[in-house]
């Protein structure tokens, strides 16, 4: 290949000069990987650009992005149709190839254009600038290899399927708001499009001795119309669901809010037993009781009506999934259910969205397919050949390839991802595979289940299972056929490991190293806020060690904190180091004496807790297996710990030496 030296051409020259061949780079860009690159030889520094523009003001969400996240100081933002050298032009422009969600991104030395139909479109190009920003290695004209070269290239890109996303069952375990929000921005980084979220459910009555009254349930939003029905160990009040709904449109991200019923109903029957079923259980809705759609219907109203609904988004999820088959007869009544519900979230101006269960109740009811959306999740409940012949638009999100439920035992703990890049598709739906694309498929989605009410999963365990499966599932919904040869695997994987959660999130714990020669007490700043993100911490593996000269420390005397965790010195119930989040406190076999000058050593992985005085292993804060009824079967409970490093408590005790590294 013939090379060429472009260090004084003008962007129209580069331009050019870009079309005249194609290359494909042996490594990949981003995540998803781009479809179509044209490549120059030679890089430009990514601190040349110091400013962005915009040429239409439906853009100012995505510029403000890129002025927070390019670098150390915000880049200036002006709105405007004239071009700056040295500056990030972001554009509105009509194109039918690139459809509502693709883009095409330039890089020459003098300036870089992104281009596409739609804000969402500009927002996908910004986030593929970033990534390589952020991991692209190149000799720069000094010839040092240095990080922060980007190189120059003309890329077009659009996704293979519009539905690219993720299900988190918020009801069985609750997240808070800043959580969510932090997760729209890491999916919004790799161009993850769609968040549903399970808002009501409830756990196993088997774990709590058989009883159903005694069986945790959850309805997560605040209501109006019911009092007492939101759950006490977390909920989302309207306005900031409605807010985060809109936040994250901003960010190109959809959310769908799912209420399900007529099973997974606990919450409901807690609040009025007379809706409950006698014959199938009390998660059951009675869909012979004439009481239970008027309620279903008050609760759609509450949320998806008036002239401001709090669910201000395009789409709505009314669940039907896993209800019992028993009797043809209540067969008849669930579908009839569905057909009501969905013509009821269509009155709202919605798209209803429903889990697939056609097959599993079978009957004569017709169920239309017009104008909804059908989330397939296993064949037995609905088989995707006859809901294609039917004419559904389906979502793939079959269990036994995208499932995880942390800690249970049964689908994934983390999801495989060597097997999903190199063997499924959105196309791939349990067995069945259909054509690349197909028409009635929109996409591909994973989920997380929280079945085990009581594992001691955290936010942080969470999360570590959730950004590795939004890497590989963005990459197959986005670019579907790619290679998918070991080779192009491993070289996938390592630019994997080189992103994280983004500019704006840090839930993955690998933005805050710390090093201190003295950590102060009372409430000092350990690791502040940066930029869009808030929560201070450090994530799996690390090791966090620092000398400490003891002295009398009451019960409640925190060492450091932070909005997911906090870690004692003297916890509150016993007076031992420990640690509390999610609602658990976890403590070791060790109390401090005053006047011992000791070096501690905690080191936390995905799976447990350790504790080290002076080099010697205290304890290890292993999964606890936990009997559950009487002896039949256990579950375990995990002891882990993201570590927390935004502030320290009012401890006495003299700290020194203090580092936090992973």
């Amino acid at each position: 290949m013939k090379t060429f030296s472009i260090g004084r051409l003008t962007a129209l020259t580069v331009l050019a000069f870009l079309s005249s061949f194609t290359f494909t780079s042996a490594q990949p860009l981003s995540i998803p990987s781009v479809q179509e690159v044209r490549m120059a030889e030679g890089t430009v520094e990514a601190s040349n650009f110091m400013a962005v523009t915009m040429s239409d003001a439906s853009l100012q969400t995505v510029a403000n992005y890129l002025s927070e996240a390019w670098g150390k100081a915000p880049l200036q933002v002006s709105l405007g149709k004239g071009k700056l050298q040295g500056a990030i032009h972001l554009s509105i422009k009509s194109n039918k190839k690139l459809g509502e969600e693709g883009y095409r991104l330039t890089v020459s030395r003098g300036e870089i254009n992104i281009q596409a139909s739609t804000p969402r479109g500009v927002m996908w190009g910004a986030q593929t600038l970033l990534q390589m920003k952020d991991t692209y290695f190149a000799t720069n004209d000094a010839g040092v290899m240095a990080r922060g070269q980007l190189p120059l290239l003309d890329i077009t890109d659009k996704p293979d399927y519009p539905i690219r996303g993720m299900m988190l069952d918020v009801a069985r375990k609750f997240y808070p708001m800043d959580y969510l929000y932090a997760l729209v921005n890491v999916m919004s980084y790799y161009k993850m499009n769609c968040l549903q979220l399970h808002l009501n459910d409830n756990g196993f009555k088997n774990i709590f001795h058989d009883n159903w009254d005694e069986t945790h349930s959850a309805f997560r939003m605040e209501s109006d119309f019911f009092p007492g029905l939101t759950a006490i160990d977390g909920s989302y009040s309207k306005q900031e669901m409605q807010s985060f709904i809109r936040y994250a449109e901003k960010m190109g991200v959809e959310i769908i809010p799912e209420i399900d019923a007529p099973a997974h109903c606990l919450a409901f029957t807690h609040y009025r037993p007379s809706l409950g079923s006698e014959e199938f259980g009390a998660d059951h809705l009675d869909l012979r009781n004439p009481a239970v759609v008027p309620f279903l219907d008050s609760l759609y109203a509450e949320y998806l009506g008036g002239p401001d609904p709090v669910f201000c988004c395009p789409r709505f999820h009314i669940g039907t999934d896993e209800y019992s088959n028993r009797d043809s007869a209540i067969c008849e009544r669930f579908r009839e259910l569905i057909v009501h519900l969905c013509d009821k979230v269509k009155s709202y101006g919605k798209q209803p969205v429903f889990w697939g269960s056609l097959t599993h109740a079978k009957g004569t009811t017709p169920v239309p397919s017009d104008g909804v959306l059908m989330s397939l999740w296993y064949n037995g409940y609905a088989d995707p050949v006859e809901m294609h012949k039917q004419g559904f638009h389906m979502i793939s999100i079959p269990d036994g390839y995208v499932y995880i439920v942390p800690e249970a035992g049964y689908y994934y703990n983390y999801l495989n991802s060597k097997y999903l890049y190199q063997h499924w598709e959105p196309a791939q739906i349990g067995k069945k595979r259909f054509p690349n694309q197909d028409p009635l498929i929109d996409g591909g989605m994973f989920a997380v289940w929280n079945d085990i009410t009581k594992n001691g999963i955290s936010v942080g365990d969470t999360h570590d299972r959730i950004l590795p499966a939004i890497q590989v599932i963005s990459e197959k919904c986005w670019h579907s056929l790619a290679d998918t040869t070991d080779v192009a695997f491993s070289q996938w994987q390592s630019l994997a490991g080189k992103l994280d959660d983004g500019p704006l999130a840090d839930e993955i714990g690998r933005k805050s190293m710390i090093q201190m020669k003295e950590l102060r007490p009372e409430n000092t700043i350990i690791a502040p806020p940066k930029g869009g993100w808030e929560v201070s911490q450090i994530g799996y593996p690390y090791t966090v060690e620092f000398t400490i000269e003891w002295a009398d420390e009451a019960p409640g005397t925190v060492l450091c904190t932070s909005p997911r965790s906090t870690f004692y010195l003297s916890d509150p119930v016993r007076g031992m180091l420990g640690f509390s989040r999610d609602g658990y406190l976890f403590t070791f076999r060790y109390r401090g004496q005053k006047g011992r000058r000791e070096t501690l050593r905690i080191e936390g992985d995905n799976q447990g807790t350790s504790l080290y005085a002076d080099g010697r292993l205290v304890e290890r804060l292993n999964p606890d297996v936990v009997w559950k009824n009487e002896g039949k079967g256990t579950y375990r409970v995990m002891r882990t710990l993201v570590f927390p490093l935004q502030e320290t408590g009012n401890f006495h005790s003299r700290i020194t030496n203090f580092s936090a590294k992973r």
